[in-house]
């Protein structure tokens, strides 16, 4: 009998401790109803609670992705799901090169590889609305883009991004969260389809769409540079493709008690 109640014990600490492991560098984004820059059937949408990742993914991150999931290293990934520029940085299927550093962000990975580590985790990929919603927080306040300052700090780093970005050197933002800003782009879950009418998807089923001239569909404030920038390169993405300056996050729904 003690035998068994020490094994239930154990499983117990175990199940808490690979739980604790997916949320310690998480924090919770209070949801609310917010107007986005770019509007699709509506001017308000609604955020619920969520949880997103504190840091971007890391290389050091991905290189242990890799190594529990062989098919997803540059070798052996399907062009299905990886162009050829996946992972180009990387001298081996388990080393970058050494010129990174292995708390930079990881890039070069498609939106397939990085939705596919999300749900290694237990978590997936924001949406389009969820990260617009966490990133338009500065380190005060839950909405600074009535802040000239703010926009035009963005606006500074989209003309000059880092060289060597590395995690975790700029402000956390009110809700707890780097580097939002101010390092490389990133992937979300429904990544262009803010700039697809509904007529284009159903009608032709071309992705004419997807570039930047057409960044200006529903467009609620085009005097805000940054979100245009933001959503045009998003737009302009296949989800096979991969970029030196674009990496990815997660997020993970608030389980609802039952």
């Amino acid at each position: 009998m003690k035998t068994k109640v020490f094994s239930l014990f154990i499983i117990c600490i175990t199940f808490q401790s690979l739980m604790f492991g997916q949320a310690k560098d998480m924090v919770l984004i209070e949801g609310n109803r917010y107007i986005p820059l770019y509007g699709r059937d509506s001017t308000v949408v609604e955020v619920k609670d969520f949880r997103m990742d504190v840091y971007p993914v890391s290389v050091e991150d991905y290189t242990k992705f890799l190594k529990e999931n062989p098919k997803w290293r540059k070798s052996k990934v399907k062009g299905l799901f990886a162009d050829k520029s996946y992972l180009s940085n990387w001298d081996s299927d388990l080393k970058m090169n050494d010129s990174v550093n292995s708390n930079s962000p990881i890039t070069n990975v498609s939106w397939f590889a990085a939705k596919a580590y999300c749900e290694c985790q237990d978590k997936r990929l924001p949406t389009i609305d969820e990260w617009e919603y966490a990133a338009m927080a500065d380190e005060t306040t839950k909405d600074a883009r009535v802040k000239p300052e703010y926009n035009s700090r963005i606006l500074a780093w989209y003309e000059a991004p880092k060289k060597q970005p590395v995690i975790g050197e700029s402000p956390k933002n009110i809700w707890g969260v780097y580097d939002l800003h101010g390092l490389v782009w990133e992937w979300t879950l429904d990544f262009n389809s803010v700039l697809i009418t509904g007529e284009s998807r159903k009608d032709t089923d071309k992705d004419s769409n997807l570039f930047c001239g057409s960044a200006s569909i529903n467009a609620t404030d085009l005097m805000n540079y940054a979100a245009f920038m933001r959503y045009a390169i998003r737009g302009s993405l296949q989800a096979k493709n991969s970029m030196k300056n674009l990496g990815f996050r997660c997020v993970q729904d608030i389980k609802q008690n039952m």
